[in-house]
């Protein structure tokens, strides 16, 4: 096992050396460990994320063993913010020849308890950015007949339930998105994936949790770790397809919704039922 992952290593540093990579929600996370993983194999990362002092020290780390990074602080979720982002891109950086879609946030809880301001915030972060990066982006990949846009998906999107109605939606346009883009592109030269996790070792189950009115999400004792997770994305680098599944056990979700969804929609619930105080 340690053998064939030395080897995936080397691979990716022939592979992604000298390249330029943009990843987005890089200050933790996935994002976080793609950055160092990325600039380990020799490529110069862009890193997006709203605070500012965690993406310095992703920077310096990566600095310090030998690396480049550059850094945008970023709040996603601001649009204004976001036009004044792909303006100094656009102007500035070199050519971008793998876009990471990575940031997003989720809420867990009733959506009639749901704050407004969190329904825009995933609206804007999930979906809006994505779609004003990737549509900044695609058109000098497709000039220059190369480029790759990985968007991390989730199983969510395809198996929605309960507490998660807003993100699991946000999901679902990201997976149909990336197949309709995928298919446009066939023949470019530019790949289009979709990576759909399960719960990942993140952040996200602590803001899900902290957000007003939010919950424990159940799926947070599955999670797996962020470096098998970041693992799985350097392997579709290397070997792009359209969409992974991560675990890629989680292929069964394609069928659970057409086999069990009614048996789903009575027990689902019982998760999310308040507790009794």
């Amino acid at each position: 096992m340690e053998e064939a992952y030395y080897s995936q290593r080397l691979c990716m540093k022939n592979k992604i050396s000298g390249k330029t990579v943009l990843i987005t929600g890089a200050s933790s996370g996935i994002g976080r460990q793609l950055a160092f993983d990325l600039a380990a194999a020799g490529a110069q990362v862009l890193l997006i994320a709203r605070r500012r002092e965690r993406l310095r020290a992703v920077q310096q780390q990566i600095e310090i063993a030998g690396g480049k990074a550059g850094i945008w602080k970023c709040d996603l979720a601001d649009r204004n913010a976001r036009q004044d982002l792909i303006a100094h891109i656009l102007l500035e950086e070199n050519p971008i020849d793998i876009l990471i879609n990575n940031a997003g946030f989720g809420w867990y809880g009733y959506y009639s308890e749901m704050p407004g301001e969190i329904v825009s915030g995933i609206i804007e972060v999930n979906i809006n950015a994505m779609l004003e990066l990737t549509r900044a982006i695609l058109p000098g990949m497709r000039d220059r007949g190369k480029g790759h846009i990985i968007n991390i998906g989730s199983i969510a999107g395809g198996f929605p339930n309960q507490g998660v109605a807003v993100y699991s939606a946000s999901k679902a346009f990201l997976d149909a998105f990336t197949t309709a883009l995928h298919r446009e592109l066939r023949g470019s030269g530019v790949q289009v994936s979709v990576a759909r996790f399960g719960p990942v070792k993140t952040e996200f189950f602590d803001s899900a949790r902290s957000i007003e009115n939010g919950r424990r999400v159940p799926g947070e004792i599955f999670s797996i770790p962020v470096e098998r997770a970041a693992r799985a994305i350097e392997r579709l680098m290397f070997r792009p397809q359209r969409v992974i599944y991560v675990p890629a056990y989680l292929q069964i979700t394609r069928l659970v919704e057409n086999l069990f969804g009614g048996l789903i929609d009575r027990m689902g619930p019982l998760l999310l039922k308040h507790r009794v105080e």
